[in-house]
């Protein structure tokens, strides 16, 4: 039975105030336009605060002046994080340098490369939305469902440019994108200007795109009105490679290659990051296999999950609401046989497949073409220039001015220089040490990640972006002291338990509570193939430090050749294993 078919008896009131704000938003307008025309305010309506997000971006304020504008009786200091649709993350120059530009004239200075290999913006005021929106969209560049309960940025093994394969797998990530993005003209209306047609004849001309399935409603084809009961996400991953953690996410295809040809995806689903403290009926997930199928089919096999997850998503309660919980109450095989029925044929029995590892190639690495593409490290993503440090975004700015190839995004918050010819090599690295963008950086820090949290998110409940750097530093003391400076271990912080920075898959896991205070989680595989579980509950730096200290020096003399920290601290009993979401909070 279908969402229009479900919900057709069932009072709005019943379902969660979200719902019937989608149903009555007229296919995401909702009163936009108005929020956008008061100039008393630098809010927009408290309902327009859910529709922005399906278009990309969030309200927030600087949480840092709160209370020294309460105390001057002045609203909060309002703005927007604006986020970018990039799938597989590739930029041009071109786009590049207008990206750039957009940062200063719009923005905050700055550009901060996201977990799901695109752009976001801080600091974007409710004046600037329209001319911000408008200037990417002349980059053939846009925000559409970026946010929202709807498909969001669809992510993939990164550099196209790289094999053939990766080519294939990055035009795939464009073309489920595609094929599940909202077909409402509202973006285009409210922000580019587009004249709305009586009738929304324009709104149902793509209504079976790419051979969608017949449409429910033929303004919204595949989302309906009722869209999504939270967000979804797609990651393509290619062995050995698990850059994209495609197991925390809803929907992962893990590249089939034999020979150096793509043969097909085996199929995952179920995966998720976000819990809440407290809650133990709320807990990440790893995705499971369902099937498999072949790289031709494989938007059709996103799609029709999606479907399944629409249908029977929950809509009453938003902490129960992503499909990570519908297959833990559907269950695995009655998912997959709905999911089937949507196809009208069954999935091929999945295949076998190997990750080992989950970080990014930095440096030069050269290409199955011949071509060179590097790899720069970009700590906890913020592309900015440093006082005393990296000049990254003029550095950067210069050799998208200069060089005639991409520049690809990682999920790991970092740049791929791409297409780079044996000739150009030397001019490369003469940019790259002008703006001191190579530095010595450990194997610790190369492999940390980090959510952007205060000042701006309105979920922080700790520091995270701006507090892990000088954590490392610590934490890379005592590995020197350990004689494990070359080694590497996977650290992640987030500053609150929805989990951006996909700290439950890390060796050692920080997620905020209070300011100044973390759970340590520890535990997670090195390839992204485990869960972590909870160590230490709401500690302080030094308690942190006074945990970590003797496991990692213990780790340095009892480790077995080539075990992963993750690993050995299961090994002596430190943590259980934990590969079952259900299981996380079990002791």
């Amino acid at each position: 039975m279908d969402i229009i078919a479900k919900l057709r008896d069932i009072p709005l009131d019943e379902l969660h105030p979200n719902e019937r704000l989608k149903v009555e938003s007229d296919y995401l307008r909702g009163t936009l336009e108005e929020s956008l025309a008061d100039r008393a305010t630098g809010a927009v309506a408290e309902n327009d605060t859910q529709l922005t997000k399906f278009h990309g971006f969030y309200q927030q304020d600087n949480r840092d002046l709160r209370d020294e504008r309460r105390h001057q009786k002045l609203e909060p200091l309002y703005s927007f994080m604006v986020r970018l649709r990039l799938p597989g993350g590739l930029v041009t120059p071109a786009q590049w340098q207008t990206l750039d530009d957009v940062a200063s004239r719009y923005a905050n200075g700055t550009l901060r490369i996201t977990t799901r290999q695109t752009f976001q913006y801080h600091g974007v005021l409710k004046e600037n939305l329209r001319p911000h929106l408008q200037t990417i969209h002349q980059a053939m560049v846009d925000t559409i469902a970026a946010c929202g309960d709807v498909n969001r940025n669809v992510i993939c093994t990164a550099n196209p440019h790289r094999s053939a394969v990766h080519r294939q797998v990055y035009e795939l990530s464009h073309r489920i994108s595609a094929r599940l993005l909202p077909r409402t003209r509202a973006y285009h209306e409210i922000f580019l200007g587009e004249e709305r047609v009586a009738g929304g004849a324009e709104e149902r001309a793509d209504a079976t795109a790419e051979g969608a399935s017949p449409a429910l409603d033929p303004n919204e084809p595949l989302y309906t009105r009722h869209y999504l009961p939270r967000k979804f996400k797609v990651a393509l991953a290619i062995p050995p490679e698990n850059d994209v953690d495609l197991f925390a996410h809803d929907v992962g295809f893990i590249a089939d290659v034999v020979e150096g040809e793509l043969r097909g995806f085996t199929v995952c689903i179920g995966g998720g990051m976000g819990m809440t403290h407290g809650e133990p009926t709320t807990f990440p997930r790893l995705s499971d296999p369902i099937g498999y199928c072949s790289p031709e089919a494989a938007p059709a096999v996103a799609e029709a999950i999606m479907r399944v997850q629409r249908d029977n998503g929950n809509r009453r309660d938003r902490k129960q609401a992503r499909l990570k919980y519908t297959v833990e109450e559907m269950g695995l095989e009655a998912f997959k046989t709905e999911v089937e029925g949507h196809l009208g044929e069954a999935l091929a029995p999945a295949r076998d497949y190997h990750f080992d590892n989950n970080g990014d190639r930095l440096g030069w690495v050269q290409g199955d073409d011949g071509q060179w593409h590097y790899g720069l490290f970009v700590q906890n993503g913020r592309i900015a220039d440093f006082p005393d440090g990296p000049q990254l975004r003029t550095g950067l700015r210069e050799i998208a001015e200069q060089h005639d190839g991409d520049l690809v995004l990682t999920t790991n918050q970092n740049v791929i220089i791409t297409q780079v010819d044996e000739s150009r090599r030397e001019a490369i690295d003469a940019l790259l040490d002008r703006h001191r963008l190579v530095a010595e950086t450990s194997p610790l820090r190369r492999n940390a990640m980090a959510c952007v949290a205060f000042p701006t998110c309105g979920l922080a409940m700790a520091e995270s972006e701006r507090y892990l750097p000088s954590l490392i530093d610590k934490l890379e003391a005592v590995m020197h002291e350990a004689g494990l400076a070359d080694d590497a271990i996977i650290v992640r912080m987030t500053g609150c338990p929805n989990g951006c920075a996909r700290p439950y898959l890390a060796e050692i896991g920080f997620v905020g509570k209070a300011p100044g205070r973390y759970n340590l989680y520890l535990g997670g595989g090195f390839s992204g193939q485990r869960l972590n579980k909870l160590y230490r509950e709401n500690i302080d730096e030094a308690t942190i430090l006074e945990a970590l200290m003797p496991l990692i020096q213990r780790y340095a003399v009892e480790r077995e050749a080539g075990e992963p920290f993750g690993d050995f601290v299961i090994r002596i009993g430190v943590i259980k294993e934990t590969t079952a979401g259900r299981e996380f909070h079990q002791a």
